[in-house]
C-alpha cells in the first residue's frame, strides 16, 4: 500500500519552494504570526522570513514554535518565538509590548491562530461553542486591538491580516463559521475607523488546505476535500501564505477592509462536509448524477 501523502510541508520544501512575490518585499519589517507553529501560520513565517522580514511566531505549543525557530535560524533567517494563548488578554498585551521593546517595531500582524472541530450544531455543547468563539473571535480581537492601540500611540502605520474561512458550502463547523464571520465584520468596521491612523486590516479566507489538522478526521473525509471547489484540488499552505503576505505587504497599500478568498472558487460552487454528507443531501446529488445529460458527459 502506498504511503499516505504528507499533511505537512517539510522544512526543505519551505526553504526552497519558489516565491511568487518580489525578493526583499518585506526587508526591514517585523512580522508577527500567531499560530506560527504549524499549517498556514508556519508557511507564512517561512515565506515572510525569506522575503526579508524579522519573524516572530507565537502559539500555545512550545515544541512546535521551537522547531520553526530552529529550522529558520539554521538557514540564517531571523526568527523569534513566544508561547502565547491569545484568549488571555493580559498575556497578549504583554506579548505585544515585549516584541516592541525588543525589536522596536511591528509592521505586520498575521492572525493565523485558531481551531475548531467537526460537530453538528444540534450536538454542540455550550463549552465547545464557547471554546471556539473565545479563540477564533475573541483571541483575534485581543491581538488586533492590543497592537492597533500601540500603533496609534506611536503614530505609526501598520497592517493586519486575519485568517478566516470561506463559509459558503462549509458544513458541520457552525461554531467557526460564526466566529470567523464575526472577524470579517469586525475587520470591515475598523478598516474605516482606523484608516486615519494608517492602519490597514484585511482577511484571507482559505478553502480546503492540506494541513496537519486533517489528521483528526476519518481518512475518507479529507480525501473528498479536493472535490470541494471548481478547481478540484486542495490548496497548499504555501499558496495561502503568499496571498496573506501580498495582502499584508506594501504591494497592497491601497487595500483595506477586504476579504480575499483563496479557495479555488469554493465560495461560488462546492460543498465541504466535515463529518460526511447526510443521506438527505446524498439523495439530492444522486438525482443530478443520474439525470440524462444531452450530448453525453465530458
Amino acid at each position: 500500500m502506498a504511503d499516505a501523502p504528507s499533511l505537512s510541508l517539510s522544512d526543505e520544501e519551505l526553504a526552497t519552494r519558489r516565491l511568487s512575490l518580489a525578493a526583499g518585499l518585506l526587508a526591514g519589517q517585523v512580522v508577527v504570526v500567531s499560530g506560527g507553529g504549524s499549517g498556514i501560520g508556519r508557511a507564512t513565517a517561512w515565506a515572510a522570513a525569506r522575503l526579508g522580514a524579522q519573524v516572530v511566531v507565537c502559539g500555545r505549543k512550545r515544541e512546535k514554535l521551537e522547531a520553526v525557530h530552529a529550522a529558520l535560524t539554521a538557514r540564517g533567517l531571523p526568527c523569534q518565538w513566544r508561547v502565547l494563548d491569545i484568549r488571555e488578554r493580559p498575556a497578549v498585551e504583554a506579548f505585544v509590548q515585549d516584541v516592541l521593546e525588543r525589536l522596536g517595531r511591528i509592521d505586520l500582524l498575521v492572525n493565523s491562530a485558531g481551531g475548531q472541530f467537526p460537530k453538528d450544531a444540534l450536538e454542540l455543547s455550550e463549552r465547545g461553542w464557547q471554546a471556539v468563539i473565545d479563540t477564533n473571535l475573541n483571541g483575534t480581537f485581543h491581538m488586533v486591538q492590543s497592537l492597533a492601540r500601540q500603533w496609534r500611540a506611536a503614530g505609526r502605520p501598520g497592517s493586519i491580516v486575519n485568517l478566516v474561512v470561506s463559509a459558503r458550502g462549509l458544513h458541520q463547523v457552525s461554531h467557526t463559521c460564526a466566529a470567523r464571520a464575526g472577524v470579517v465584520a469586525f475587520s470591515e468596521a475598523v478598516a474605516v475607523e482606523w484608516a486615519p491612523h494608517g492602519i490597514r486590516i484585511n482577511c484571507v479566507a482559505p478553502g480546503a488546505t492540506v494541513s496537519e489538522g486533517w489528521a483528526v478526521y476519518p481518512k475518507d473525509i479529507p480525501a473528498r476535500y479536493s472535490q470541494s471547489c471548481p478547481m478540484r484540488r486542495a490548496a497548499s499552505p504555501w499558496e495561502v501564505a503568499e496571498a496573506v503576505l501580498f495582502l499584508g505587504s506594501p504591494a497592497a497599500a491601497f487595500i483595506t477592509g477586504q476579504t480575499l478568498h483563496v479557495n479555488g472558487g469554493s465560495n461560488l460552487w462546492g460543498e465541504t462536509w466535515t463529518q460526511g454528507k447526510p443521506a438527505w443531501f446524498v439523495e439530492a446529488s444522486r438525482a443530478w448524477q443520474d439525470a440524462e445529460v444531452p450530448g453525453g458527459r465530458p
